[in-house]
């Protein structure tokens, strides 16, 4: 069964009393019935109920890649010539020789970051989860890390990111998740460690490749090894390249592939990559980990923290409530883990609770997409979380953080837009179940990540199903014409329906008028009000399920 909101606050107070000292000790590796093999994880984990339940959860993708509101992956694209965010952090900041990604970190003050206000806005949108960014590619801990120096304590917002926002979420009574992207850095970095193909620098390596901890001295990186945070020289381009050209193609079939074994010639990385992560998991004890790779991060250390993550859950509440994600799964690792889609969908009910993580924008703030008013909007946010809840998924949204903590007007607004919709929806989604078929109509969706800019939009013929218990919902994601719906999976005489069909209500608005023959089950909407969209249809009889 779920826990209830009076039993997760317990919980959390539990957890918070711990003393410091607590968590100061080193932690041994949480013993269980879990093994560090495909095979064991596999044959034992089961999503928890409270992960189906959920359905909608919001993360905040949030970093000092924010900083310069340039969009995603900054931290790499600025040390590439050729690129907008280069000729942005030239003007902006100096040269990537004097003035590297370091010094966006510093940078980072997150001064009118209010997580109270933001996580109220949140929770009225609907979310029950809310995952935040404990690091990205560019190897900077969000959180009072014991085995990285580069954390947010230390340099930047000189503050607990994780730790507040983990409180805070905690008080609400909702789920706590940490997504973890590091695994990358080793090989995404190593960009920094370059230098320009032409120009007046041609030739001149970036900060990465000169400078040391004893550089540091008497500036305020002093004590800080710049080395720890760039990763080290893992894969750096040789000298000679003289065309932006030739560095970018480098660039592409080196260390821009999305390399997923123990670095080569540092396996310490990984190592240490394990000590952040368990870190991580015991100082905070989130309910979900978000992982940005093909499986799980380097092969036996990715085990490892699965089967400790899922341990130590169940000695923290008497049973495994821990959810783990992954990408790209074989059919032998998927019962192991949650399968995350990234900005991709389904094609048809999976067996297992799984998820889509999207983005309204560029997963870092762009100024430009908020500028430009490009954002993806509520109604395209809810019939994709229709869609994917009628396939036994669940939608993780990101809504982009500026550098100092705020979101934008824009985002403002859908996030009340998707509270009106949830506030009158809402049952439809929540502890819902997929139906005997996740729906109908002309618009075709593909399995697959990063399928959804394929989808051309839904029309008022795409129908969407799901049940809780004997009750059927059914969601209509476009606008119909002259406001008539006809659900032909409702027919009279479909083998999908075993009863009878007593009682239509439109959520939001109350009982309405319906016919049922061999067509299907047909009824006129009321006229929506302006900025109402998808209308659930609340379907009651007998033997619906």
């Amino acid at each position: 069964m779920p826990l209830s909101r009076r039993q997760i606050l317990l919980r959390a107070a539990a957890l918070a009393a711990l003393p410091s000292s607590a968590l100061a000790r080193p932690r041994r590796r949480a013993k269980g019935p879990f093994k560090a093999s495909w095979q064991s994880l596999a044959s034992q984990y089961r999503a928890p109920a409270w992960f189906a339940d959920a359905k909608f959860g919001i993360w905040a993708h949030w970093s000092a890649q924010c900083v310069p509101e340039m969009g995603d992956w900054y931290a790499r694209r600025m040390y590439m010539q050729g690129d907008s965010a280069y000729d942005d952090h030239l003007k902006r900041y100096g040269h990537p020789s004097e003035a590297g990604f370091m010094e966006i970190d510093h940078l980072w003050k997150a001064e009118n970051w209010n997580p109270e206000e933001l996580l109220s806005l949140y929770e009225k949108a609907g979310a029950k989860y809310f995952m935040a960014l404990a690091n990205h590619h560019d190897n900077f801990d969000n959180y009072r890390s014991r085995h990285h120096a580069w954390n947010s304590l230390r340099v930047g917002p000189k503050r607990d990111i994780i730790g507040t926002w983990e409180k805070l979420v905690r008080e609400r009574g909702l789920r706590f998740g940490v997504s973890n992207h590091s695994s990358h850095a080793w090989h995404w970095f190593q960009v920094a460690y370059g230098y320009d193909a032409v120009g007046p620098k041609a030739g001149v390596r970036y900060d990465a490749y000169r400078l040391t901890k004893a550089d540091g001295k008497g500036k305020w990186w002093q004590g800080l090894d710049p080395q720890e945070l760039y990763t080290g020289r893992n894969m750096v381009i040789p000298d000679g390249i003289n065309s932006i050209e030739a560095m970018k193609q480098w660039h592409d079939q080196n260390d821009g592939v999305w390399h997923e074994d123990i670095p080569p010639h540092n396996p310490a990385f990984a190592r240490k990559w394990f000590l952040r992560c368990k870190d991580l998991i015991d100082s905070y004890k989130p309910d979900m980990i978000y992982f940005d790779d093909t499986g799980l991060p380097f092969d036996r250390y990715g085990l490892e923290i699965a089967a400790h993550f899922y341990n130590a859950s169940m000695a923290w509440h008497g049973a495994n409530e821990a959810v783990v994600t992954a990408k790209k799964l074989p059919p032998a690792h998927a019962p192991g883990v949650v399968e995350d889609i990234e900005r991709g969908l389904a094609s048809d009910i999976m067996e297992r609770p799984w998820q889509t993580d999207t983005c309204i924008g560029d997963w870092h703030y762009n100024r430009a997409v908020f500028e430009e008013h490009r954002y993806k909007t509520a109604e395209s946010v809810v019939q994709m979380l229709c869609d994917i809840v009628s396939k036994n998924g669940n939608l993780m949204l990101n809504i982009p953080v500026k550098g100092d903590g705020t979101i934008d007007s824009d985002e403002r607004a859908i996030l009340a837009d998707l509270a009106r919709w949830t506030a009158t929806n809402g049952e439809a989604i929540y502890a819902s179940r997929p139906w005997k078929t996740f729906g109908e109509g002309p618009t075709k969706v593909q399995s697959g990540m990063f399928g959804e800019s394929n989808l051309k939009g839904f029309t008022g013929q795409d129908i969407r199903f799901t049940r809780k218990g004997d009750v059927l919902y059914a969601a209509v994601l476009g606008q119909p014409a002259a406001n008539a719906v006809t659900i032909a999976s409702l027919a009279q005489g479909s083998h999908l329906v075993g009863g009878t069909i007593e009682r239509v209500t439109l959520l939001g608005a109350g009982p309405i008028a319906f016919t049922r023959d061999a067509a299907g089950l047909s009824a006129t909407l009321p006229p929506a009000p302006k900025g109402v969209f998808v209308p659930v249809l609340k379907i009651e009889g007998n033997n619906l399920a």
